[in-house]
């Protein structure tokens, strides 16, 4: 038989956390943010959960082109735009919409040949101090832009810093404001954490010199996959989001250990007393992470339970006291929702391991077996 793990991909919650998203947003259009293969879910897998998005936001061209195989004939936008002149002839072929952040993606337009302009979104760097014009140069890219021929509408946009935190989107969002408030063309600000948190702020629709909402289109990436993108301030639960990617692996052995006995490599959990520890297919090598330490959380047969030792490459061993009827076979819920419907948030985990749940969802290893699920 395979070996006993498995990650499912819950297709419902996804269609939950994107119309959360949408009600958020109120009168928004809605990007579904499928970057890195949809956060290491898949992106055909979570189609289906996604499609009633207004348009799909990504990286790179062979994602966009999967996602046109897949018969979506709505908007495709490339968050980080061309990376060369040639990838303006596939912008072209897929009809996609990018990003242009600096002036050599303004030449590669300039010196691209195409009878279709192209629709693009002119990336402001209002704080983040990634990608984007200063704010003080803005204008001049819109303007130069602007008078190309191969350009068709130009959107703006920018990306927040701290919408997750106490540092807030008032001040870049005043940045911007001031530099392109009589700019024509839609606005593309908010990510999850500023559509959840922000959207509806009187203080910013104040700001605006029209009174408007704050972005015609808004950018949710991580909350789609049911992560609260503010914890611990808010949890998954509290925005009502619900995960959209469990992992689950069996016990495959217990141990019954005396106290004083140690378990695993380097000997560094001892037991305080006599105890049962259970055995479970899963370790560092199926996206588990390594650093997580003793005492984090898992659902054994639903009912919360906690690591014990080291994670190993392909075993972590857990403490049963919490459930002394589990054998081998049982069902260990390393993130997500256990078959009776209790939920393991993959934040907490991903808090034990000191990250957050973006790079526990991207770390997924390719032997880990995936179904679908309604």
């Amino acid at each position: 038989m395979p070996r006993p793990i498995l990650a499912t991909i819950h297709t419902q919650a996804l269609r939950n956390n994107l119309a959360l998203a949408r009600r958020a947003a109120h009168d928004a259009r809605v990007w579904a943010v499928i970057k890195a293969n949809a956060y290491g879910h898949g992106i055909e897998r979570v189609f289906e959960g996604l499609r009633g998005a207004d348009g799909f936001a990504l990286l790179d061209l062979n994602e966009a082109q999967r996602v046109r195989d897949l018969g979506w004939r709505g908007p495709i936008l490339l968050l980080e735009g061309a990376f060369e002149l040639r990838d303006l002839e596939l912008c072209s072929r897929l009809d996609l919409w990018h990003a242009v952040h600096c002036d050599a993606q303004i030449d590669m337009l300039a010196a691209h040949k195409t009878n279709v302009p192209q629709r693009v979104f002119l990336k402001m760097n209002s704080g983040m101090n990634r990608l984007g014009f200063a704010p003080e140069r803005y204008r001049s890219a819109w303007t130069r832009l602007n008078a190309l021929p191969q350009v068709d509408e130009i959107s703006l946009m920018t990306h927040f810093s701290d919408a997750d935190g106490p540092g807030g989107v008032a001040a870049q969002m005043a940045v911007f404001f001031a530099m392109t408030h009589d700019l024509p063309g839609e606005r593309s600000l908010s990510n999850s954490a500023a559509t959840l948190r922000h959207s509806v702020d009187p203080a910013l629709v104040a700001a605006q010199p029209d009174g408007q909402v704050v972005s015609d289109w808004v950018r949710p990436g991580i909350a789609l996959y049911g992560s609260a993108p503010d914890f611990p301030e808010h949890t998954a639960a509290d925005w009502g989001l619900q995960p959209s990617m469990t992992i689950a692996a069996k016990i495959i052995a217990v141990q019954a250990i005396s106290a004083g006995a140690r378990v695993g490599y380097g000997s560094s959990f001892t037991a305080p007393s006599d105890m049962r520890i259970g055995v479970v297919a899963c370790g560092y090598a199926d996206g588990y992470p390594r650093i997580c330490p003793t005492g984090t959380p898992v659902l054994v047969d639903g009912v919360r339970a906690r690591t014990v030792g080291r994670v190993s490459m392909d075993m972590i061993t857990v403490d049963l006291t919490p459930v002394p009827q589990a054998e081998p076979g049982s069902v260990v819920t390393l993130w997500g929702t256990a078959a009776n419907g209790a939920v393991l948030s993959i934040d907490e985990v991903a808090a034990c391991a000191h990250t957050v749940g973006y790079e526990l969802m991207c770390g997924l290893t390719s032997r880990v077996p995936v179904e679908v699920a309604a």
